[in-house]
């Protein structure tokens, strides 16, 4: 297959690529900028310059592929709304180049938190169907193109994707810590966050592409919950800081703009994922990767 990948640059698309054309596919990659096209290059794939805004650039690379896989997102939660907006205009445009042809187009959403903390399956409801998730609203764009002869997929990330290079949440809680002498966690810091090591995740994305059923909700996670108490004592451990609870008054205050995902319970399975398409995580856990000395440089 010709897989055209957005995002391929990224932490998660960086092994997506390899990924795929270590299984004979050939990788289109977008890239905004000069550095973005020489990784994607080094990786093994063809460049189409351009970003998610660049529309025209999405069409081209939709339309001369076999299937998409949308790995791209404006990661600016300052304007976390005009991001999925965005979003949903990208996956509407690149959904009408592979209307009426069964390609696959296989989405990266988020994982969502249940109402009452209980387990998200890939098939609850509650999660597919809450319209304040804006998250929620892409899926939704993507899934109504099924209808319309394409092989919409859509995978859910969970709040930590870890490995070595990660710059996401853990080591947004990490450089806390070094700032303000502590490693917190929020109330009892039992809610929970589900993790994937990102090896893990680009083999889910290949399975996806290569052979999920349209209309599919796929949960890639390894890690179906880790209490953000442990994930706080590996960092107080590591970094020689006391461990703190911060009440959710006190919160906003540490955290920062983190508060509002580090306080979520998002205990998440993968059961329904793993059936349908053999996929085993074999990578470490998130604790023991966390426990590394690449999340902690001098």
């Amino acid at each position: 297959m010709r897989i055209f990948v957005t995002g391929g640059s990224g932490f998660v698309g960086s092994v997506v690529i390899p990924e795929l054309t270590g299984a004979g596919h050939e990788v289109l990659g977008l890239a905004r900028s000069d550095q973005s096209a020489a990784v994607v290059e080094k990786l093994g794939a063809q460049v189409i310059r351009g970003d998610i805004n660049d529309l025209d650039s999405l069409r081209k690379g939709a339309s001369q592929s076999d299937g998409v896989i949308h790995l791209g997102f404006i990661h600016d939660f300052t304007q976390y709304e005009a991001s999925c907006a965005a979003d949903r205009l990208a996956i509407e445009t690149m959904c009408k180049e592979l209307e009426g042809s069964n390609r696959p187009f296989v989405l990266t959403s988020a994982v969502q938190a249940s109402h009452n903390g209980e387990l998200v399956t890939e098939d609850d409801p509650t999660v597919t169907e809450r319209p304040t998730s804006l998250r929620v609203a892409s899926e939704k764009v993507a899934m109504s193109f099924v209808s319309r002869g394409v092989r919409s997929v859509v995978i859910r990330l969970p709040h930590s994707v870890h490995g070595e290079g990660d710059h996401a949440f853990v080591p947004a809680l990490i450089g806390i810590a070094r700032k303000t002498g502590v490693s917190g966690y929020i109330g009892d810091g039992n809610n929970r966050w589900p993790a994937v090591h990102r090896l893990d995740a680009a083999v889910l994305y290949r399975l996806a592409v290569e052979q999920a059923p349209a209309g599919s909700y796929l949960h890639c996670t390894a890690d179906q919950g880790i209490p953000t108490r442990e994930i706080a004592s590996v960092i107080s451990r590591r970094l020689n800081v006391p461990l703190v609870s911060k009440t959710i008054e006190e919160a906003p205050a540490h955290f920062t703009w983190l508060t509002t995902f580090y306080y979520q319970d998002c205990p998440t399975s993968s059961a329904a994922t793993r059936k349908l398409l053999g996929w085993e995580p074999k990578q470490l856990s998130l604790l023991e990767d966390i426990d590394n000395a690449y999340y902690y440089p001098e």
